[in-house]
């Protein structure tokens, strides 16, 4: 039996566009919400692109580490141009359409460099235990051909997880009277919820993607900082141990700016139906747009070399 009679005899329909949303209730004022949004567009960008060009120019940051904060530097700039385009044209112009496929589109790439984002989290913990518990060996395990390798590694898995995604929702019937987003960008939960069709598949797929990418590697992350945590307890002076945490630091607050977004995102749409429009707007945006942001902003701040190659690169440019 259909879960939604009512439709059975209506034939099948894709909406040519949907219409988005920016802050429910905060629409007269939408023009002023966009200066902080486009403030925070422009840190995003800008310090992680600095970020990518610190580590670039200069020869003493081609270390492993740092090829990995370049990872998560480019998947920060790409998840923010995910949702730039259309949530600044709602804010700026109020053009709320976007047309089904492009909306398509840009759910998979929003999706991926998320998957991405908590793949190179986990890749950063690794490289944080093995520089811990392995100093010496380090440089040997981490070269860059297994660099590289982990990079690929983490864009097919983001890839083929979540290819399938799209063409589950084109095969839904949808309801003409329902193309109301609740973002201003295309979330997969919000998209399904818009056919008048059996969205079981969909809902256990999208569990499935979640549980085995972000859930194994918050998994493994908290695995790997126990280990680090035994490590760090076992070295003789008080001195090393202080050291050997202070490198942690950085990759801890990028984890917990990832992951408790995700957390607040995944309780919201799951039990928090009965809240404000309002509250799943600022959460998901709080999930997309706020770790681009601080993890430049966390690195510059807590890595000298990070700090001290970014200084020294501005100062050229304004010599220059």
């Amino acid at each position: 039996m259909l879960p939604s009679q009512s439709y059975v005899n209506i034939s099948f329909f894709q909406p040519h566009a949907f219409l988005m949303i920016g802050i429910p209730g905060l629409e007269a004022v939408h023009g002023w919400i966009s200066i902080p949004f486009s403030s925070m567009y422009t840190v995003a960008l800008t310090g992680n692109c600095l970020i990518l060009l610190a580590v670039r120019r200069t020869p003493s940051l081609h270390q492993p580490m740092y090829y990995f904060l370049s990872m998560l530097a480019l998947t920060d700039v790409g998840l923010t141009l995910s949702t730039l385009p259309t949530t600044l044209a709602v804010l700026w112009f109020d053009h709320r359409l976007i047309g089904f496929n492009a909306c398509l589109v840009q759910m998979f790439f929003l999706h991926s460099f998320s998957v991405v984002e908590s793949s190179v989290l986990l890749a950063m913990s690794f490289d944080r235990f093995v520089a811990i518990s392995n100093p010496l060996r380090y440089v040997a395990i981490l070269t860059n051909n297994v660099i590289i390798r982990i990079g690929l590694a983490i864009v097919a898995r983001a890839t083929i997880s979540l290819f399938p995604v799209p063409f589950l929702l084109k095969r839904l019937n949808y309801c003409p009277d329902k193309n109301l987003l609740s973002h201003s960008f295309c979330f997969h939960a919000d998209v399904m919820k818009r056919a008048c069709a059996d969205i079981t598949v969909n809902i256990l797929y999208g569990l499935y993607v979640v549980l085995s990418t972000v859930g194994i590697d918050s998994l493994l992350i908290v695995l790997s900082y126990t280990l680090i945590l035994h490590t760090v307890l076992g070295l003789a002076s008080p001195r090393e141990r202080v050291r050997a945490l202070n490198t942690c630091v950085s990759h801890i607050l990028a984890v917990l700016v990832f992951y408790i977004p995700v957390i607040g995102v995944s309780m919201i749409h799951r039990f928090g139906r009965h809240l404000p429009h309002i509250v799943h707007a600022l959460i998901a945006y709080v999930y997309l747009v706020v770790p681009p942001v601080l993890n430049p902003i966390i690195y510059s701040v807590k890595s000298k070399p990070i700090r001290e190659a970014m200084f020294r690169m501005l100062r050229e440019k304004r010599q220059g």
